[in-house]
């Protein structure tokens, strides 16, 4: 066995440091280092960068979610709105705009003093026979108010009686109608505002909440019935005066067609029902809703009423278009 000398030992293990050393420290080495580092930087901005794109994404996904859901619920509101409004009104329920109230301070009004009354001067006594003259006035006066008290009895039970008149289809005035114009709600996305000639002066402004049964082009121009004589009622802040006759089932509804030749303000009418319409129903007396269910479409698909036909004198029966075996309304 071969022994070297402990300093020659030291002296090789210094010069593999050193080349060691001198290998790291090279500009290959350090340039490879570099790259790898920035490398490393780009892939960690990327990752990052992909994170923030993936919460922004799952916000922005979750934001369109509950938009798309709010949009949905509204919708639902505004035609539950509609329909109830719609039905309290064929219930002659009158509906009332209520404007937005803005909170006032109130100012109290300081208290009124207390006054203190004086006593009253006590009458004079009067003599006997004022007295009496005054018990003979007031008796006089007694006897008076008696006597027109009688005569207003007499009248009251001498007069003739009021006769009810008979609860049917001769009390609604319905009319042929030309829709003048037509737009949407401002306040409600399915009502329509109609301006409806019906043979007056001017048209009315009438209400209907057809939008998602008829397109507004089908609306404009056409001719329909209108019953001119429900009480006026606001719906949604506009008042609308009279009602667009339809044929309805809880599926569809469509528009009653007048026969050829209508002209604005032609009355509807019915054989064996020869009455005159009342000016304007009165919803305590429930006409409309006593009349209304008996308003059918045929299987035929004419409008009837108690299997009457909705008539124009000398021009023809109302039908519907496409529907049968439904209500009216």
């Amino acid at each position: 066995m071969t022994f070297y000398p402990m300093s020659l030992l030291l002296s090789a293990s210094s010069r593999l440091l050193v080349r060691s050393v001198l290998r790291m420290a090279s500009p290959e080495v350090v340039q490879r280092l570099e790259q790898r580092a920035r490398q490393a930087d780009e892939a960690i901005n990327i990752l990052k960068t992909q994170i923030q794109m993936l919460k922004q994404h799952a916000v922005t996904a979750e934001e369109q979610r509950l938009k798309k859901e709010n949009d949905q619920l509204r919708q639902q509101v505004n035609d539950l709105k509609a329909k109830l409004t719609m039905a309290e009104i064929q219930n002659g329920v009158q509906q009332v705009y209520l404007p937005v109230r803005t909170a006032a301070t109130d100012t109290e009004a300081p208290a009124a003093q207390p006054q203190t009354a004086e006593p009253a001067p006590k009458p004079a006594e009067a003599k006997p026979e004022q007295k009496q003259v005054q018990k003979g006035g007031k008796a006089d006066k007694a006897a008076g108010k008696g006597e027109k008290k009688e005569k207003k009895g007499e009248k009251k039970k001498g007069g003739p009686p009021q006769e009810e008149k008979p609860v049917d289809v001769s009390r609604l005035d319905m009319r042929i109608g030309r829709i003048v114009s037509v737009k949407k709600h401002p306040d409600a996305d399915t009502l329509y505002v109609e301006e409806i000639d019906v043979g007056e002066t001017a048209p009315r402004t009438v209400v209907s909440g057809l939008v998602k049964h008829v397109p507004m082009e089908e609306m404009q121009d056409r001719i329909v019935i209108a019953m001119c004589n429900l009480k006026p009622a606001k719906m949604r802040g506009i008042t609308s005066q009279a009602m667009v006759m339809c044929a309805s089932s809880p599926d569809k509804v469509e528009l009653l067609d007048p026969p050829a030749g209508s002209q604005p303000g032609d009355r509807i009418t019915f054989e064996g029902y020869p009455g005159e319409p009342d000016p304007v129903l009165q919803p305590k007396k429930k006409v409309w809703e006593t009349v209304q269910p008996d308003l059918q479409v045929t299987s035929d698909k004419v409008a009837t009423y108690k299997g009457v036909p909705f008539t124009v004198a000398g021009k023809g029966v109302c039908t519907a278009k496409t529907m049968t075996n439904s209500g009216i309304k």
